[in-house]
């Protein structure tokens, strides 16, 4: 990256990260661990019939990284009229990866274990926490590996029936908005995407293949579901070529994904309220919603 780069990408990032944190109107279980809960956020306006955005945070599923940093965009989606859902998931440790500088990404299989679990509890939370929302007009939407998250729920279909992670067809899904999504295992392994997260999320080299095929979004695809890709076309963090992949791979199976791309745009003011990047993936979740 060039020096211009590095610096704009650091003052998105420092931006993004510059919001305090939004408590939420409520908070549900899904399961037993400290790590298996749902944030709510009630609309702002309107109340009845309204559409769910199930929001799932990135950070390469890594320990550090909760749905926290994420609570600004889930306060910017309530105040649009949307009711939102907030969702954690177990994540790596803090312990360093064998050889590498930071925490490992990912808990196989619990992080998918989590985000399964969370969908199918959803329904029944959101009537006792969000009773005003329409739970069959639901948006998922997700930042880079939770991106990747969001394809993959909406995917749990197209999963082998003997999958402990399959589900019938979501007809109560409207569509996906993924945001800078981790899209395509083949291609972020290749180029070592926020320091090789894909391969340590699937338990190392030696099982990638194998957990790939029931992970990775670009394998599980047509899906049926209205799916649009939203990235920053200067994205150093996951690069755009990644969803460009997951498009392509979708061409090939029939299935036309949209891939909007932003210039002059990184990786994080997709999920700052305070960028114009933002109102567009608002936009783009309404357009799914309504």
């Amino acid at each position: 990256m060039s020096e211009e780069s590095t610096a704009r990408a650091a003052a998105e990032e420092q931006s993004a990260f510059s919001h305090p944190t939004v408590e939420p109107d409520s908070t549900g279980a899904y399961g037993e661990h400290p790590d298996q809960i749902i944030d709510f956020y009630a609309p702002r306006g309107r109340q009845q019939g309204t559409p769910l955005v199930v929001v799932l945070h990135g950070g390469a599923w890594r320990a550090p990284y909760d749905r926290k940093h994420i609570t600004p965009l889930a306060d910017f989606l309530a105040r649009q009229g949307f009711a939102v859902a907030n969702v954690e998931y177990r994540r790596g440790s803090s312990i360093p990866a064998q050889g590498g500088s930071g925490p490992v990404a990912g808990r196989w299989p619990e992080t998918f274990d989590d985000v399964a679990a969370a969908l199918d509890a959803l329904p029944d939370l959101v009537r006792t926490h969000l009773p005003g929302a329409d739970p069959r007009r639901t948006v998922l939407t997700g930042h880079s590996a939770g991106g990747q998250l969001a394809l993959w729920a909406a995917s749990r279909h197209v999963l082998p029936e003997d999958s402990p992670w399959h589900a019938p067809y979501p007809t109560h899904l409207r569509g996906v908005v993924a945001l800078a999504p981790i899209a395509d295992f083949g291609l972020s392994r290749e180029l070592g995407v926020c320091n090789d997260a894909v391969v340590q999320l699937l338990g190392g080299e030696g099982k990638f293949d194998e957990r790939a095929e029931q992970t990775d979004p670009a394998r599980l695809l047509p899906t049926g579901i209205a799916t649009v890709l939203v990235q920053g076309r200067e994205d150093a963090d996951v690069p755009y070529v990644v969803a460009e992949a997951y498009a392509d791979a979708a061409a090939k199976a029939g299935e036309v994904v949209g891939l909007t791309l932003l210039e002059g745009i990184g990786h994080f003011p997709l999920i700052d309220p305070a960028a114009d990047a933002c109102a567009v993936v608002a936009e783009e979740i309404a357009q799914l919603a309504f």
